[in-house]
């Protein structure tokens, strides 16, 4: 079969042999906000038990589509159908009764509940006047056991890893008898092992006719899950397949509309000057005994699987956690870093995981967020100065690439330009040791390019960069050597040249280990 992407008319959006029964159909589906066109004239089609990959930049419109699918907004122009009869709902209740829900990437889980409550939100179970917890929690033991996810549904949601809360969320979804399943950038915070349990899982959904939206920006992933793929671009159906075994590069074609060159720019040779090194850190429950150095002009990338202890780490060399034994040694000296601020004054500064809860005030301008570190610059006798904020702003608009006016507020962008702010704001501050947890995460490959190039940049003036990241291709191809993390501790570090994908899980699978 061709792998070349089809254009045709509206009936290509159908797989090829499926009847109109059961068939969610979108035709035409136009959408505008104020005069921005978010999409104009898309079609899609999503038959029972299959896997659909929805692609496309940040701003492609895939978001305004999910909300069109699942009530949120009402498309201008179009029609929608399932199993030939009419689907027009007015708000998201009323696509649940359709049978169609959206597992969302921050999932939406009361975490003080159980997971049988959690379940059941909003469709508690009643007998004579109070809940039926028997019901309740026998009816949310077979959900649990449909996806896979073995535990006592009177747990707390809150004790639950982010896979796991992930399993309850689709669990919810099914116990309203969705038949269609929107998933958006499922496998974000999960590592490989997590990964496939998912992909697991989805094979099972699928042989039970429930079709997914699969919406992700790992496109590697996408030649192992999906059935067919449709591309969106500038709000346009773009690019088709009938097949998810396409070549990436081709994929990334489509999406941005040009030729995407080196996606990992070769890392410069470090320094020898130690910018940080770190001895025999530890935080009960979270890793022990972690040593590491850090030079000039390097970038050291940290891997392992979900709760290896990666994240816990790097907050605490930070200063956001505190360390229960081990020693920070800078470029000039010992420090005991107690908080964030304090490292940030000597120079060390963490563009965190979760962007949106601890990296951008989502409400300001854009021109205020990338200033905040750099006030006393941009300040003179105390009073901000308005023309010095927004030339900081432009500067740094350039510098990244950022699709943003100064005085756009942050939460009204794309993520993959939220996390450009989030960067960008320490950029002036000139950090001797910056940590990116999770870099790319929720970004497109259009967007990654620019913020990889900052890292570049970065080494290149002498800053020690550490790169957390939960997709060990981007570590390999950004770090210079690779640490590798398994439950709390360090099992091993490796030059550029040894540092191979088998090496490295191996590495993260240890379950003994020995002293650092």
């Amino acid at each position: 079969m061709s792998g070349a992407p089809t254009t045709t008319a509206p009936s290509a959006a159908a797989p090829a042999g499926a009847a109109a029964d059961g068939v969610l159909d979108c035709r035409g589906i136009t959408k505008s906000y104020g005069g921005a066109r978010a999409l104009e004239g898309v079609d899609l089609a999503l038959a029972p038990g299959e896997v659909v990959a929805l692609l496309g930049e940040n701003g492609a419109g895939k978001s305004t589509l999910s909300k069109v699918l699942t009530g949120v907004v009402s498309p201008d122009a179009g029609a929608m159908r399932i199993g030939g009869e009419p689907y027009v709902p007015a708000r998201p209740a009323d696509a649940l009764s359709a049978g169609v829900a959206m597992i969302h990437q921050e999932l939406r889980l009361v975490p003080e509940l159980s997971i049988a409550e959690n379940v059941f939100v909003g469709d508690l179970p009643m007998r004579g006047g109070r809940v039926d917890r028997t019901r309740m929690r026998r009816e949310a033991a077979a959900q649990l056991e449909r996806v896979g996810l073995a535990t006592d549904p009177d747990r707390p949601v809150r004790e639950l890893s982010v896979a796991a809360q992930q399993q309850v969320e689709i669990a919810k979804a099914l116990h309203r008898d969705s038949r269609f399943l929107i998933l958006d950038e499922p496998t974000a915070p999960l590592g490989e092992e997590e990964t496939a349990q998912l992909f697991a899982q989805m094979d099972r959904l699928r042989r039970e006719g429930v079709g997914m939206l699969y919406i992700s920006h790992r496109l590697e992933e996408i030649a192992r899950v999906a059935d067919r793929i449709v591309v969106l671009r500038d709000g346009r159906r773009v690019a088709a397949w009938d097949r998810g075994d396409v070549p990436v590069d081709e994929v990334i074609r489509a999406m941005v509309g040009r030729e995407v060159g080196n996606r990992f720019p070769a890392p410069a040779p470090p320094r020898e000057e130690i910018v940080l090194r770190a001895r025999g850190l530890t935080r009960s429950g979270a890793f022990e005994d972690v040593s590491l150095e850090l030079r000039a002009g390097e970038v050291l990338g940290i891997a392992g699987l979900v709760g290896a202890g990666r994240t816990e780490l790097v907050r605490a060399i930070c200063g956001a956690d505190r360390l229960d034994a081990g020693t920070i040694e800078l470029a000039d000296g010992p420090v005991t870093l107690r908080s964030p601020r304090a490292a940030v004054k000597r120079g060390v500064v963490l563009v965190p995981e979760d962007r949106k809860a601890q990296g951008a005030l989502l409400d300001l301008p854009l021109e205020d967020n990338v200033a905040l570190p750099s006030l006393d610059r941009l300040t003179r006798h105390g009073a901000l100065r308005s023309g010095r904020l927004r030339d900081n702003a432009r500067e740094l608009i350039e510098r990244l690439q950022i699709k943003a006016e100064p005085r756009q507020p942050v939460g009204s962008l794309s993520g993959g330009n939220q996390q450009k702010a989030v960067i960008a704001k320490w950029l002036p501050c000139a950090p001797r040791v910056m940590v990116f947890d999770e870099p790319t995460r929720g970004v497109d490959v259009g967007a990654r390019p620019s913020i990889y190039a900052a890292i570049r940049r970065l080494t290149e003036e002498g800053a020690g960069v550490i790169v957390v990241s939960s997709e060990l291709e981007e570590v390999l191809g950004l770090a210079n050597r690779v640490l590798v993390m398994s439950r709390g501790r360090c099992t091993g570090t490796l030059e550029r040249e040894q540092a191979t994908p088998e090496r490295v899980m191996a590495l993260a699978a240890v379950k003994e280990t020995a002293d650092a």
